[in-house]
C-alpha cells in the first residue's frame, strides 16, 4: 500500500469551496456541517432531501442558503463545487458516481461501498473524471493525536507488534438503517471498519490473513464482530458492537512500551485530547490542544481542490479497507483463517 502520512496544514487562500450536502443525515447535521461552516476553506451553501419540506426545515435550522427537494437538483446546482455524501451505505457509490458525472468533487462517508466490488466501481469511475477529487471521509486520521501517535511509535515505544481496539454503541431500533442488511448495516460496516483502517494506518501495510467472528443476536446484521489481523510486523485485533454500552479505546504495544488512546476515533470536537504512554512501568499523559477532526478533514479536502493536489487519502485505500472487511466476513462464515 502507498505510504499514508498525516497531511501538512492546508495552504492559506482567499477562495472557498462551496459545499452541497446530499441528504439530511444525523452525522451531517451534528458533526460535518457545523465543522464545514467553521472551516477556513469551505462553506455550506446547499442541502438536498427527497422531501422538499424536510430540506427546507433542515436548511433553516442550520443557516444553509438553499434547499433542494431532490438529489438530482443539488447535483445540477451550478453554485455548488463539492458534494458531501452521507447517504446510507448502499447509496454511497451510485450517488458519488452521479456527482462526479455532474462535475462535482465528492467527499463520501465511510465505508466506501457495500463490498470490494462496489468500492472498485467508484475507483474505476473516478478515472473517467481526472479533474474531480474524491475521498472517503475517514475523519479520525485528521486529528492531530494520530500524528503524535505515529511519532511516538517511531521514536519512543519501538516497533509496534500488537494493536488492540474496541468501538461500541447500543442501537436496538430494528427500523434503523444500521440494522438493515440491504442498506449495508451492521457493526462491522459501521464501526468495525475503523479497527481495520487503524491497523493498516499504523503498520502502513496490508494484513496477510484474517480471522473473524460475528454474532447477529436475532438481527439481520451483525451485532457484535471481533477479528484478528496478521501483518508482517505484528498482529492487530478489534471488537465492535452496536448492542452494548457505548465506548471506545485503542492500545498500541511496541517493543519498548505501549500507547493508550482513550478516544481514538471520535474525540470530542475542540476539546483537549489525551495520549497515555507507558515505559518500564512509568506512565506519562500527553495532552494535545483542542482540535476538530471533521473541520480538518474538510479543509484538507478543499485544499486539494483549490491547489489541484492529490487528496490526503486516495480511493485505493478505501478499496483496500473493503477487501479486508470482506475477508473478515468470509472468515466468520467459513470459521477459519483466510488469506487476504
Amino acid at each position: 500500500m502507498p505510504p499514508l502520512t498525516y497531511p501538512a496544514a492546508p495552504e492559506e487562500t482567499m477562495a472557498k469551496i462551496r459545499w452541497g450536502v446530499l441528504s439530511t443525515a444525523k452525522i451531517a447535521r451534528e458533526h460535518v456541517i457545523p465543522a464545514m461552516q467553521s472551516s477556513s476553506l469551505g462553506e455550506v451553501v446547499a442541502v438536498a432531501s427527497r422531501r422538499e419540506e424536510q430540506a427546507q426545515s433542515f436548511a433553516a435550522k442550520l443557516g444553509i442558503e438553499r434547499a433542494h427537494g431532490s438529489y438530482e437538483a443539488l447535483l445540477a446546482d451550478p453554485n455548488v463545487d463539492a458534494i458531501y455524501n452521507p447517504l446510507p451505505n448502499h447509496l454511497h457509490v451510485p450517488w458519488s458516481v452521479k456527482a462526479m458525472a455532474a462535475g462535482k468533487h465528492v467527499l463520501v462517508e465511510k465505508p466506501l461501498g457495500m463490498d470490494t466490488a462496489d468500492a472498485q466501481t467508484l475507483l474505476d469511475a473516478s478515472k473517467d473524471y481526472p479533474d474531480v477529487k474524491v475521498m472517503e471521509a475517514f475523519m479520525y486520521r485528521f486529528h492531530p493525536q494520530w500524528q503524535q501517535v505515529r511519532e511516538l511509535c517511531d521514536k519512543v515505544i519501538g516497533p509496534v507488534r500488537n494493536i488492540q481496539c474496541e468501538f461500541s454503541y447500543n442501537n436496538r431500533d430494528a427500523t434503523n438503517i444500521r440494522n438493515n442488511a440491504d442498506m449495508g448495516g451492521g457493526a462491522l460496516m459501521d464501526i468495525g471498519c475503523y479497527g481495520i483502517s487503524l491497523a493498516r494506518f499504523i503498520y502502513n501495510a496490508e494484513p496477510k490473513r484474517v480471522c473473524g467472528q460475528m454474532n447477529f443476536m436475532d438481527y439481520e446484521v451483525d451485532a457484535i464482530t471481533s477479528a484478528i489481523m496478521e501483518f508482517d510486523a505484528g498482529t492487530a485485533s478489534f471488537s465492535c458492537s452496536t448492542k452494548t454500552e457505548p465506548g471506545q479505546w485503542a492500545k498500541l504495544c511496541g517493543e519498548a512500551g505501549f500507547i493508550y488512546i482513550p478516544l481514538p476515533f471520535n474525540p470530542t470536537a475542540d476539546i483537549e485530547a489525551q495520549i497515555i504512554v507507558q515505559q518500564n512501568g512509568n506512565s506519562e499523559t500527553i495532552t494535545l490542544a483542542p482540535a476538530n477532526q471533521y473541520r480538518a478533514m474538510a479543509d484538507h479536502f478543499c485544499d486539494a481542490i483549490l491547489h489541484n493536489k492529490p487528496v490526503p487519502t486516495p480511493l485505493r485505500d478505501g478499496v483496500s479497507n473493503m477487501q479486508v472487511l470482506d475477508k473478515i466476513i468470509a472468515s466468520a462464515n467459513a470459521g477459519q483463517w483466510l488469506e487476504v
